[in-house]
């Protein structure tokens, strides 16, 4: 049996956290694959009882996702569309038990090139919160996730929240993702797109793409080069070379990297044609 802490208040946790040795766990989807035992090693902080961890809540900046909001929780929330493509990439999260008890905070945290949750997030520019015995810091999705499975947490921190802001939860949103079947499976290539419109053009565009470089990121060049344009248009115009270039896939067992390539300029030309009208092509 693991030592366990299981702290009620963020005051508790964190100073538990602090004496170090122990890994925060909330859902354990992750943690518990990792390993070959019936029971996590090592000392745990169980962080399922803090209070204030969990929920979705309005707040006059944005949005505040608690650390321990399950990927069920965000399907059920009362959100704008420019949140759609989070919301889709939750159904796609594993089983329906795995979307009960996996976290939003878990996911980033794990820090896999190919999450699901990351690429959305990352569209809607969200920022995460940060907290120790020290005090908080937030910092940028694309600057908390620093490598595969390496983040920006220093020791005795911990993820409390993940925050979007007001301007970013504007517009419409799609996630698409390509497996080697409909579900329960890693991903090959994951796309979420934000399309912002006014007067049928282009305002302000979000691509983001994952499990096609060490990190799931955003592809800033090819949104500037598609701001402007017609909706209409997006789907043709999105530059393949532009897309190809800022990727870097490896070849594995789920798919060789140019096949990676072809395949998030396929899903994000389909992405930007459902939100635009145009169908899928």
């Amino acid at each position: 049996m693991a030592d366990q802490a299981r702290p009620e208040t963020l005051r508790e946790a964190l100073a538990i956290l602090s004496d170090g040795g122990r890994v925060a766990a909330a859902g354990c989807t992750d943690l518990f694959p990792a390993t070959e035992s019936q029971t996590l090693p090592g000392a745990v902080l169980d962080l399922t009882a803090v209070s204030g961890l969990r929920g979705i809540s309005a707040t006059a900046r944005g949005w505040r996702i608690g650390a321990t909001t399950t990927w069920t929780d965000v399907l059920r929330a009362d959100l704008p569309p420019a949140f759609d493509m989070l919301k889709q990439a939750a159904r796609e999260i594993g089983s329906v038990q795995i979307q009960n008890a996996g976290t939003v905070a878990g996911n980033l945290c794990n820090a896999s090139p190919a999450a699901d949750g990351v690429p959305p997030l990352l569209a809607l520019e969200a920022e995460v919160e940060i907290a120790s015995v020290n005090g908080a810091r937030r910092l940028p999705l694309a600057r908390f996730i620093a490598g595969p499975r390496r983040t920006a947490l220093r020791p005795g921190e911990l993820v409390t929240a993940v925050h979007v802001p007001m301007d970013t939860g504007k517009g419409r949103s799609r996630f698409l993702k390509l497996g080697a079947r409909r579900y329960l499976v890693i991903s090959i290539v994951s796309v979420a797109a934000r399309v912002v419109e006014t007067d049928g053009v282009a305002e302000a565009l979000a691509l983001a793409v994952g499990a096609c470089s060490p990190v799931p990121l955003r592809l800033t060049e090819v949104e500037r080069a598609l701001a402007g344009r017609p909706v209409g248009e997006l789907a043709e115009a999105l530059d393949v070379g532009a897309v190809h270039a800022a990727l870097s896939p490896i070849d594995d067992v789920r798919a060789e990297a140019a096949y990676r390539r072809e395949a998030a300029v396929t899903l994000l030309r389909r992405a930007l044609a459902d939100l635009t009208g145009q169908g899928r092509r």
